[in-house]
């Protein structure tokens, strides 16, 4: 198993993952290396985010992307690096990101020990602190 990396855009010097880094697993890492090369970016990487909405308060987006933008927190695993802008980067603190494919769902996932309440739909979650505003689920 490779060790993931944090990188702080600006620091530039690769440091070991603190334990409240976000990890990510080796099927999240095939399945974003795919996705990447599909699209022809395969220096690209998966940004995960996390804005305000869905059911819960805070709802989890994804997205390919060039590379890092300043201020980002870059997560590298299996030679795929996985980017965080810093405002989400602390509601996602301690997660990890998944890849599942089983007869209920595909897609990836993300087990966020900061969400103290979620949504069936599995994609908007509560902090503790309550913020973010909810809407309903489409």
């Amino acid at each position: 198993m490779t060790t993931n990396n944090l990188v702080m855009l600006g620091d530039m010097t690769a440091k070991p993952a603190p334990p409240a880094a976000i990890t990510v697993t080796d099927a999240a890492a095939d399945r974003a290396r795919t996705l990447l090369a599909q699209k022809g970016m395969p220096n690209g990487a998966l940004r995960v985010f996390v804005v305000g909405g869905g059911c819960s308060g805070y709802q989890y987006g994804m997205a390919l992307a060039e590379g890092p933008e300043a201020g980002d927190t870059v997560v590298e695993h299996n030679g795929v690096r996985v980017v965080v802008d810093e405002d989400s980067v602390r509601m996602l603190a301690g997660s990890e990101i998944d890849f599942v494919d089983d007869i209920m769902k595909s897609g990836f996932t993300i087990f966020n020990p900061n969400a103290v309440k979620g949504c069936a739909c599995g994609n908007s979650f509560q902090t503790a602190d309550g913020s973010g505003q909810a809407r309903a689920c489409h």
